[in-house]
């Protein structure tokens, strides 16, 4: 390196030594303001965005989608390492980049850090909890502060789970596990309850966000069950969301697709005319948005195990 090692020695006193290395400026520079290098992070980190992107587009759909909020890049490393063998990962590097991914894309979970900049992992758990598209979607969040005041503010706000740093990769995977599946038990439980408009027994009372959606979503379809032509494109302007944002929401609650919800909205009517009125079954089908029987039919079928004029007897 150009240096050299001197020595100075002394009996009985002694000895001295000295080392001298050279000072250059041939170092590339390197910019330490708040914010630098986030762009040449992400084109060198363990998922670039761009790469993730087009991972998630090209990966196995039957997979749940996670978004991970996480502007440190050994923790987005680590977090991938630890998820991206069961999830299709998708990735945002600040608070208000993870809202806005978190509102195009609607994903099954979210693990978002709560110290980032732009908005913390706080703001973002109140603005995607509030809102209508993404109330349902679970959230993890992650903390250097592990105290018990920030998690009762995570919780108040909503979290779904809370882990501090460092985290076991065995406990995020459990805590992950654990959140899907209370959501498969919310789609058992909207399937239980019913998609029809009269279902009998009584309602849930209408305080939890998803009750109300569903009830929206049902309303809408209630005022249009007549109408054969009434589908997506009527639904997306009636609650203002867009196509994916709906399939998203309805799938996450229904497991069913918006066009099957629709489809059992209209059967589940039918069934309920053919047991409480005189009307044939041609009238039921127009009724319900058939204009031919025999689709009406083959639909009635394949959703209830038998043809409309059996359940009539």
């Amino acid at each position: 390196m150009g240096g050299d090692i001197t020595v100075e020695s002394k009996v009985g006193v002694g000895s001295t030594f000295l080392v001298k290395l050279p000072v250059t400026n041939t170092a590339a520079f390197i910019d330490k303001t708040p914010g630098a290098g986030l762009e040449e992070w992400k084109s060198n980190a363990a998922i670039p965005s761009d790469t993730a992107v087009s991972d998630l587009q090209n990966a196995d759909t039957s997979l749940p989608q996670i978004l991970l909020i996480e502007d440190n890049p050994d923790v987005v490393e680590y977090l991938t390492a630890c998820l991206e063998s069961q999830y299709r990962l998708d990735y945002a590097y600040n608070g208000m980049a993870g809202i806005e991914k978190a509102l195009e894309s609607v994903p099954d979970l979210i693990v978002s850090d709560v110290m980032m900049p732009v908005k913390d992992g706080f703001e973002v758990l109140e603005t995607l909890k509030n809102d209508e598209r993404t109330s349902h979607i679970p959230i993890i969040l992650l903390t250097a502060k592990a105290d018990v005041q920030n998690r009762l503010a995570g919780l108040r706000r909503g979290a779904d789970a809370y882990l501090a740093k460092p985290f076991n990769r065995e406990e995020l995977s459990i805590r992950v596990e654990n959140l899907l599946e209370l959501r498969r038990k919310l789609q058992a439980k909207y399937s239980q309850h019913g998609w029809g408009l009269h279902d009998s027994g009584a309602q849930p009372p209408d305080i939890d966000p998803e009750d109300v959606f569903l009830k929206k979503f049902r309303t809408v379809m209630e005022a249009n069950l007549s109408d054969p032509d009434f589908e997506m494109p009527q639904m997306e302007r009636a609650l203002a969301m867009s196509r994916s944002q709906i399939y998203r929401k309805v799938k996450a609650l229904t497991g069913k697709s918006p066009s099957l919800f629709i489809r059992s909205i209209r059967l589940h009517h039918g069934r309920h005319l053919l047991l409480t009125t005189d009307l044939t079954v041609s009238e039921i089908a127009y009724e319900v948005g058939y204009s031919a029987l025999n689709n009406f039919s083959d639909a009635f079928l394949e959703e209830f195990g038998e043809r409309p004029g059996k359940v009539r007897g």
